[in-house]
């Protein structure tokens, strides 16, 4: 072929190709704004990948960037999957222009770099405003990390270079990989396969056979089965959980199309009751068609959910386990192991030898300036009378062999430090100081205990926080208030040291209390507690964790949610023609709107409920696993459970919303 005809091809190839880019951007909008989102999405994680002051942080959050770029990988296999998937129903529903194509002469090898071009301009105009609106998601994700860790932040929209790279190489490999396997497909494909691939590749789900209706009632025990074992602990239960949940998944969606008609078989009246017939006859010849694809909708719905309530139960864990010793900005407990040394008495040969701090308490002084602070004994009672009423009415985990107690004194000091109201002790009565979940289990006792030979009657409960959650502290959930006398005659469990600092203890001072923790724990049993490095400590785990979590979450209920509307939204004309018979059939459009809503809120519908009955109760199991008191407030699982399942609802919704709306308007004509 002549130069010139080569340079009249090209032109027109890439006409062709910007023309059927814009086309396609338009009959495709939903897929085009998700592959804006993850452009976004990444452009924003990577910035935080190459932000100096999230390098700053990095004493802190050392594990951050290897969790994104790990989260970033998996993104980049699912919206790989996402583009190919798309890519091979753009060529099966275009199979017949392409082979018009290569009738007028265009050469197979043309034809396939004429289609990939048109994929190659739909992502990398989605990339530009991906870029834009990803750096907005970066501000946002700076800010969050920032506040975190108590740090200033402040607006600079400016566009990070490393950032924008690695956001172009992922797009790269995504629309490379994705657009190989139908560029050779194309190439080897004969005319008459492509004019007909469409119908040859909806023959090929089509197939039926007697063994599917069991399949279909096998794998819904199987689903059942699959998540008891999901909930149960124990790593193999849960391996073969997964492996039930994944067998029914692809059981059920392939099985429905028989399933279903053999369930009407034996409710015969059902079949032809109202719309039945219509609407279940034209959503299992889709199903049928697309079987695998809903199973794998289905198992990346139930990996949102997962993911969703993984990151809030973390984050909530990592929350609450502070928020109770948060009361004191410094907390060191002690507890004598089998040792003769005396933590109060002084001893010049032992503080000449600097294995060990013999005074710990004046060198904690001395360390950190505070605004007040106290010194005193945790006791252990003579009996486990509370202990039991609690072990009676809740789970809890037992960590002395008695009740813990306090000084009526030590506890007066300790609420004015708090700032809590005063309470009054009588000689003849004890007080129960608890957290909120043990006062539950406690609500109807007032029964009396001994301590120190000393019988004591029931004075009441107090729930305010109180440096309760961790062990060898004040009490494990709950401790006893008793007069002095009663708890001096009785054993001491550990020594106790709190203070509310002047200001917030610094990172150098830390690591004083460690070495000082090292230094003396042959001798004791050490707890220490300080207020400014748990709360970055929780902050680093949730920048971690959670930020990683939903970043992959959110890809995944995008992922699925494009593939099915991009399903449904391509039979709008099939539709169209469907419900126009029936309106000259005698259908009035009521009737027509009804059951076009029907099925298409049982075609989103389908995918989406396994997924909630599976990761409901995951995401419930998961939290009441972690220890008691713990999960509580805004952070139970009930809560968590019903937020993972609102925020996937909402999200897809939208999805549902857009989805219906351009199909009520192409298939009744209608608008608002």
């Amino acid at each position: 072929m002549c130069s010139r005809c080569w340079e009249v091809i090209s032109v027109t190839l890439s006409k062709l190709s910007l023309r059927n880019a814009r086309r396609q951007a338009e009959d495709y909008l939903v897929y085009f704004v998700t592959i804006v989102m993850v452009a976004a999405l990444m452009y924003a994680f990577n910035g935080l990948l190459f932000s100096k002051e999230i390098r700053d942080l990095a004493s802190q959050i050392a594990q951050l960037s290897m969790m994104i770029v790990m989260a970033s990988i998996a993104v980049v296999c699912i919206i790989s999957w996402l583009v190919s998937y798309t890519t091979h129903f753009m060529l099966t529903r275009r199979s017949k222009e392409l082979g018009i194509y290569i009738l007028t002469g265009f050469e197979n090898r043309q034809v396939a770099r004429l289609f990939f071009l048109e994929n190659l301009v739909v992502g990398g105009f989605a990339l530009v405003p991906g870029l834009l609106l990803g750096n907005l998601i970066y501000q946002f994700l700076r800010a969050i990390v920032l506040a975190l860790f108590g740090y200033p932040y402040h607006f600079s929209f400016s566009f990070s270079v490393k950032a924008v790279a690695l956001t172009l190489l992922y797009f790269i490999v995504i629309y490379l990989s994705a657009q190989r396997k139908s560029r050779k497909r194309i190439e080897k494909m004969k005319i008459y396969d492509l004019i007909y691939f469409e119908r040859q590749n909806e023959e090929a789900f089509i197939k039926k056979s007697a063994g599917r209706r069991s399949i279909f009632t096998v794998s819904i025990v199987l689903g059942v089965i699959g998540t008891l074992f999901i909930m149960a602990r124990g790593q193999l239960f849960q391996v073969l959980g997964t492996i039930c949940i994944i067998v029914f998944l692809y059981g059920f969606f392939s099985s429905f199309a028989s399933g279903v008609p053999a369930w009407f078989e034996k409710h015969k009246a059902k079949k032809y009751q109202g719309q039945n017939l219509l609407v279940f006859r034209t959503l299992t010849a889709k199903v049928s068609t697309m079987g695998v694809t809903m199973a794998t909708i289905a198992l990346l719905f139930t990996a949102t959910m997962i993911a969703e309530g993984c990151g809030m139960t973390f984050r909530a864990m990592f929350v609450n386990r502070t928020a109770p010793l948060a009361c004191f900005d410094l907390i060191v407990s002690l507890k004598e192991m089998d040792t003769d040394v005396d933590l109060y008495k002084n001893d010049k040969e032992w503080s000449e030898s600097g294995d060990i701090i013999p005074d710990t308490t004046d060198y904690l002084r001395e360390l950190i300036p505070t605004s007040d602070d106290r010194e005193y004994d945790v006791y252990l009672g003579e009996s486990d009378t509370v202990l039991k009423v609690i072990e009676e009415h809740m789970e809890y985990y037992r960590m002395y062999p008695a009740d813990t107690l306090m000084r009526a004194s030590d506890y007066a000091s300790l609420r004015e430090m708090l700032g809590y109201p005063p309470v009054s002790l009588p000689p003849d009565q004890y007080l129960i100081h608890c957290q909120p979940y043990v006062a539950q289990a406690l609500k109807d006792w007032s029964g009396p205990v001994t301590a120190g030979g000393h019988t004591l009657a029931f004075g009441g409960i107090h729930t305010e926080t109180f440096a309760q959650h961790y062990w060898n502290v004040n009490g494990r959930g709950y401790i006893l208030i008793v007069p002095d006398a009663a708890a001096e005659a009785c054993a001491v469990s550990h020594h106790m040291y709190a203070a509310k600092t002047r200001e917030p203890v610094s990172e150098e001072q830390h690591q004083s209390l460690e070495a000082m923790r090292d230094r003396i724990s042959g001798n004791y049993d050490v707890t220490l507690f300080v207020r400014s490095a748990a709360e970055k400590e929780t902050a680093s785990m949730t920048a971690m964790t959670v930020f990683p979590l939903y970043y992959l979450a959110l890809v995944l209920t995008m992922t699925a949610a494009t593939i099915l509307t991009v399903q449904v939204l391509s039979e709008a004309e099939r539709y169209r023609r469907q419900f126009t018979l029936l309106g000259k059939l005698g259908m009035d459009r009521r009737e027509m709107k009804r059951a076009l809503r029907r099925q298409f809120l049982i075609y989103y519908g389908m995918p989406a409920v396994p997924p909630l009955l599976i990761g409901v109760p995951f995401i419930l199991n998961m939290g009441y696993l972690v220890e008691p008191g713990t999960m509580v407030g805004s952070g139970s699982p009930p809560v968590i459970a019903g937020t993972a399942a609102a925020l996937f609802a909402v999200i897809y919704v939208i999805y549902i919303l857009i989805a219906y709306e351009s199909l009520r308007k192409n298939v009744l004509g209608e608008r608002g």
